[in-house]
């Protein structure tokens, strides 16, 4: 029998008891938090799910990353602390840690799928994208030939069905990220890895063994180096685990891509391969369009590849744009853009 313990409520709205039990078991997890069909689940300092907002009371629910490395300039890849921030009861906010940024994007899609009211961007972060946007319009060829209306109209079709379920496309793009670094990864770090974190769990009971047999005043600092080195290791997520290796990575990105085929195969004539069906990549090949560098869509997937092909870390870009090449270069690297 599954054990049950009551979320507490945050903010002036709450459900019934069962209503809540209900809702709380079914709810999908996502690192600490949970999405439910009513409420959303978060957690506290040591508990995952203590607490939980009502969806019909949430404003707003978006990611910060703290430490960020060249978030703002274009440059560099995002830090290791990702939050997930909810706004609810017209002002009250309430801030989430989690240890991979990946489930803080899946959990942001799967609240845009199920409660589409929720604003999933912070209203500064809002603010910017449409300034970006206006720039961006400045850039757009304004009579466009009769040929890019009927490409631009195909790929804005196919940009509104993908969007319908973002999930499957937050899912691809984490699986092949995941993917991308693991292929860049030696294995060898990872049994290192685990090695060192078996010695500090030795450390750790040899030193708390002499700690409380007294047999020397030492053992409380190995006990602590090592519990230490072992709290160090289980957040780095570098440990071979039955989910952390090259077999399972590469699983979940066969089901992320099997997902995807399935959901756009009786859609006509989809205008790319499972493997690469992400909103950021036809929004790319939509700007290629506007913007006069093609006009059919196979031009625009192919032009949309070579600008991709020449980003990299020397390049200056928009942070929209930067969080598109991040969201989906993996996924052509993987395969060599092909």
């Amino acid at each position: 029998m599954m054990l049950y313990f009551k979320p507490a409520r945050l903010g002036s709205a709450g459900l019934g008891d069962k209503e809540l039990r209900d809702d709380r078991k079914s709810c999908l997890v996502f690192g600490p938090c949970g999405v439910g069909h009513k409420a959303l689940y978060l957690n506290s300092l040591f508990m995952e799910r203590r607490f939980y907002v009502p969806a019909s009371n949430i404003q707003r629910a978006y990611k910060r990353v703290a430490m960020s490395k060249g978030g703002f300039t274009g440059k560099g890849i995002f830090g290791s602390i990702p939050y997930l921030v909810v706004e609810y009861d017209n002002g009250e906010k309430v801030q989430c840690t989690f240890k991979h940024e990946s489930h803080v994007d899946m959990m942001l899609a799967e609240i845009q799928h199920r409660f589409p009211h929720i604003k999933t961007m912070s209203e500064a972060a809002a603010k910017r994208l449409a300034e970006a946007r206006a720039a961006e319009e400045a850039r757009y060829v304004k009579h466009l030939s009769a040929e890019a209306e009927k490409s631009l109209a195909m790929l804005r079709d196919a940009m509104a069905f993908l969007e319908k379920r973002p999930d499957l496309a937050t899912r691809l793009a984490a699986a092949s990220k995941a993917r991308r670094v693991d292929q860049l990864t030696n294995p060898v770090h990872k049994w290192v890895a685990l090695a060192i974190f078996c010695l500090a769990l030795v450390a750790s009971a040899y030193g708390a063994y002499t700690w409380f047999s007294g047999e020397g005043d030492y053992g409380i600092y190995v006990t602590l180096i090592g519990l230490a080195v072992l709290f160090f290791f289980a957040g780095a997520n570098v440990l071979p685990t039955a989910r952390n290796n090259s077999r399972a990575i590469a699983a979940a990105l066969d089901r992320a891509r099997a997902d995807m085929e399935d959901y756009i195969k009786d859609y006509p004539d989809f205008p790319l391969p499972a493997r690469y069906a992400h909103p950021a990549t036809l929004s790319r090949m939509i700007r290629s369009i506007r913007e006069g560098r093609s006009e059919t869509v196979s031009g625009a997937y192919e032009d949309m590849k070579a600008v991709l092909r020449s980003l990299n870390s020397s390049v200056k870009v928009s942070q929209t744009e930067y969080d598109e090449v991040v969201a989906i270069k993996p996924m052509f690297l993987l395969e060599n853009y092909r």
